[in-house]
């Protein structure tokens, strides 16, 4: 008799796509991880994009001997409506069926997901989040986004925008603040240009007329230096605001933060007190953590999308 491969017995691959890099990861039916790759996202070139994912994919099971299923996370959401993509600050793939596309390239289906769902469900299987009910996943990187995961599973929604905290308005405003710099998606003031990483470089960038790194700039706060304090110290204002926004109207279990931002271990350390400045009530208990998969948690949840 002979046996048959099924679904469940498959080498699992999981491609993040980023705005500046993107990653693929071979994963075990175990979840042992068996090989990564990750390479800079051909960026405004939407052929090369899908060029791109499709090399990872037969670089992976090359190098294992091994077919795949394969689950990307993207910087963005399907439309239930027409199935082009929306809402992603990787605006290239905006309107585009990268769905079907990427499953020609391949010649195999494919699951997309939101890259911020995908690290929920992460976190929340094996992660920072596990055992928790709820689970709101924060990505701070080229973008700013959100997830929830419920009970190991993404909430996505029927309109696939659930957790899109990044384009909602940066609460309690300054006079400063207001109304806010335009965001990629044609509104102004969206938390995305405050608190992702692109937003703490520009907010530096106009304090001292000079562009650096994110690294960079925390490199100079290591150092003493005051301008790059400043900027840090409204950039964990601004962030705690975000975060007690979010405790108001959904009260999560426990959010897990992803993305270059979330390397900042002070972030841990300021953030909670000054949640309870803005938070309803002036109680906030709720835990942020890091991812415990760190920048692999997007592209691990990606894999288990099968």
């Amino acid at each position: 008799m002979h046996s048959r491969t099924t679904l469940k017995d498959m080498m699992r691959i999981g491609i993040d796509m980023g705005g500046t890099k993107i990653e693929g990861i071979a994963l075990a039916e175990n979840g042992e991880e068996l090989l990564r790759k990750r390479i800079d996202t051909p960026r405004n070139d939407y052929l090369g994009t899908v060029t791109a994912i499709s090399g990872i994919v037969d670089e992976l099971e090359a190098k294992t001997n091994q077919k795949g299923t394969v689950g990307i996370g993207i910087p963005g959401a399907i439309s239930p409506q027409t199935g082009l993509v929306k809402n992603a600050n990787s605006t290239w793939i905006i309107g585009r069926n990268f769905e079907h596309d990427l499953t020609t390239a391949l010649g195999r289906e494919v699951r997309l997901a939101n890259d911020a769902n995908c690290l929920a469900v992460s976190e929340s299987v094996d992660g920072a989040g596990a055992g928790a009910k709820v689970v709101f996943a924060i990505i701070l990187g080229t973008g700013c986004g959100g997830g929830i995961a419920i009970d190991q599973k993404v909430h996505s929604g029927p309109l696939s925008i659930a957790g899109e905290w990044g384009h909602i308005t940066l609460g309690w405003m300054s006079p400063e603040e207001y109304p806010g710099e335009e965001c990629y998606c044609g509104k102004r003031g969206c938390l995305e240009t405050f608190v992702s990483g692109t937003g703490f470089e520009n907010a530096y960038e106009r304090q001292t007329g000079n562009r650096i790194s994110g690294h960079k700039i925390i490199k100079l706060i290591e150092k003493g230096d005051d301008t790059a304090e400043k900027v840090m110290r409204t950039y964990e204002n601004r962030l705690a605001r975000g975060i007690a926004t979010l405790a108001n109207f959904l009260d999560p279990d426990v959010f897990v933060l992803g993305g270059g931002m979330s390397n900042i271990s002070r972030i841990y350390q300021n953030i909670p007190a000054l949640v309870v400045d803005w938070i309803f009530g002036n109680e906030f208990t709720t835990p942020i953590r890091p991812a415990k998969h760190g920048d692999s948690s997007g592209v691990r949840g990606a894999a288990w999308l099968w």
